[in-house]
């Protein structure tokens, strides 16, 4: 007998989908509010984790031969599911088109640039692990002339290719020349969408008005953590450490020198590029053509801060750093314009240190790796000087 004539005769299935949707429509759509959407609920999802709690052995219901003749009726049901699908959006085709790019453009604020970014952030990934490859021992200096040159690009990009080779529909962030996007852009839209996705707010005591925390974001950090934590463990990041450590002796353990170091400066720039999103939609606005700069060196000065090193870090120095950082964020205008009786001091006192910060981190790892290097030489001398005395 042909598997689907024993699954048309298999009545426990039959009865089983019936008590399923008689449930499932029971219960209905139900919608819950989520920060500033609604979480929906249909039928059709009942259904399926109905169907899947009763594949699971412990329960009993059904055996291994049912779920396999239970297969052979997906097709059919998918093409009855279709079938209603299409009576319900096929009136209304026309105006799903007309409308579809509006829609889509919408959502893709608060989404679309994970899509996007990932994979240039993946290529710009590429491209930096295999120049530096070439470069190797003289890392710093490329980088730095690597991010001037992918600065360059970008600056060409958006300061000509937009609105000139690529239309903009949204005559306000064009430029009056008619090609280039403005030096700032509004993201109110899409502002505090991941903040306020989880609304939390509490009273301080003393003090007016409430605080809000941004729940959804903590969360997005601590599984940051969670998985650099758990990837420190796994073996490539075994062997990204080993490399770190001595990449002569890396290479001779036969680990694949090029291709980790590739794989870790690709997981850097996707890991830069959500750290970009969460910082954009918490400010509200672009500054189209600085504000990446400033957000890499704050970011490296905040680390360094933490007691970071430039070869050794950790997740408490982010945290530290952070704290420190941004306390000084918060008292150096204050002591501009109390002191000097103008708040922009502050700002270039806050600057000065961040660049001051960063120069004096490189100077002592230069230090540091000089010195190591001439107690190594040191070291392999002694023992040669040692045979010559005793011969």
């Amino acid at each position: 007998m042909d598997i689907v004539d024993k699954a048309l005769r298999n009545w426990k299935l039959h009865l089983l989908v019936l008590v399923f949707t008689v449930l499932a429509e029971t219960v209905g759509v139900q919608t819950f509010k989520l920060g500033p959407g609604m979480l929906v609920l249909i039928p059709l999802l009942y259904s399926f984790v109905l169907g899947a709690l009763c594949g699971l052995p412990f329960l009993k219901v059904l055996e291994r031969s049912d779920m396999f003749e239970a297969s052979s009726l997906v097709g059919v049901s998918f093409f009855l599911l279709m079938a209603r699908y299409g009576t319900l959006v096929g009136p209304n085709f026309w105006k799903v088109v007309q409308s579809g790019p509006a829609l889509v453009l919408q959502e893709f604020g608060n989404i679309g640039t994970v899509f996007f970014g990932v994979p240039i952030a993946v290529l710009l990934g590429l491209l930096c692990g295999h120049v530096l490859n070439r470069a190797k021992g003289q890392e710093m200096v490329t980088s730095y002339i690597l991010g001037f040159f992918i600065n360059g690009l970008y600056q060409l990009f958006v300061l000509y290719f937009m609105g000139w080779v690529i239309p903009i529909g949204n005559p306000t962030l064009v430029l009056s020349r008619g090609y280039g996007i403005r030096n700032a852009v509004s993201l109110l839209g899409i502002r505090g969408v991941l903040d306020n996705l989880i609304p939390f707010s509490f009273q301080l005591p003393f003090f007016s008005g409430t605080v809000k925390v941004p729940v959804a974001t903590l969360l997005l950090i601590a599984a940051f953590c969670v998985f650099i934590v758990w990837f420190r463990r796994t073996k490539l990041g075994q062997d990204m450490r080993a490399i770190g450590q001595d990449m002569a002796v890396a290479d001779s353990a036969g680990i694949a020198v090029n291709r980790t170091r590739v794989i870790a400066i690709v997981i850097s720039t996707v890991l830069a590029c959500y750290g970009q999103i969460i910082f954009l939609q918490n400010m509200g606005t672009l500054n189209t053509y600085n504000s990446h700069d400033q957000a890499g060196m704050f970011s490296i000065a905040a680390l360094l801060i933490g007691g970071a090193s430039v070869s050794r870090a950790s997740i408490a120095n982010v945290f530290v750093g952070v704290v420190l950082f941004h306390l000084m964020f918060i008292v150096a205008p204050m002591a501009g314009k109390n002191l000097m009786g103008q708040a922009q001091i502050g700002e270039y006192f806050r600057v000065f240190v961040s660049y001051g910060i960063i120069a004096i981190a490189l100077v002592l790892h230069a230090w540091k790796r000089n010195r190591d290097r001439a107690e190594a030489r040191r070291a392999l001398r002694g023992p040669a000087a040692a045979g010559k005395e005793g011969a």
